[in-house]
């Protein structure tokens, strides 16, 4: 069921269920994977944790730079420039799923445009802010994403600049 959502800057955009949102989510799958052999690009990968415990979702530690997507989970992670994240699917302005432009080197809210850099940072678009980052860790040969805690940019730089470690 499609909510309207009366109290944000979008005019009549409306917030999306959960079965929307997984129904958009894999139709950004579909798109990331049509997508994601460009030459040269951050190329993009699928993935299912490899353990979940309470709110703790592990993954092997990305060896490469790329984009990796957990659809069941709704978690991307990104490996650029030396540093890894680990962000929601959903874009922060309503919540549809992103996508990843390896031409471009972007992701993309294909409702209403906004662009967001490899690492979250917000570059253009009707959002008011950058990707929400997951507080991660990295343990041995994995990646650690806390699922319960959540970094929004415009409400914690600092957090959500920390919320990341080093390849």
């Amino acid at each position: 069921m499609t909510e309207t959502n009366s109290s944000d800057d979008c005019g009549g955009c409306t917030l999306l269920g959960r079965r929307e949102f997984l129904r958009d989510a894999a139709f950004a799958v579909a798109a990331l994977a049509a997508v994601g052999g460009t030459a040269g690009a951050m190329p993009v990968h699928f993935m299912n944790a490899i353990a979940v415990r309470d709110e703790m979702a592990t993954y092997p530690f990305p060896a490469v730079d790329g984009v990796y997507i957990d659809s069941k989970k709704e978690v991307i992670v990104s490996r650029s420039a030396g540093q890894v994240y680990a962000f929601m699917l959903a874009c922060p302005h309503q919540n549809t799923a992103l996508r990843w432009n390896s031409k471009d080197q972007k992701f993309q809210c294909p409702r209403h445009h906004s662009q967001y850099k490899p690492d979250g940072t917000f570059i253009d678009g009707r959002a008011t802010r950058s990707m929400d980052r997951f507080a991660v860790a990295h343990e041995g040969s994995n990646l650690v994403v806390n699922l319960d805690k959540v970094f929004e940019q415009d409400r914690d730089a600092t957090g959500w600049k920390a919320a990341a470690v080093t390849a």
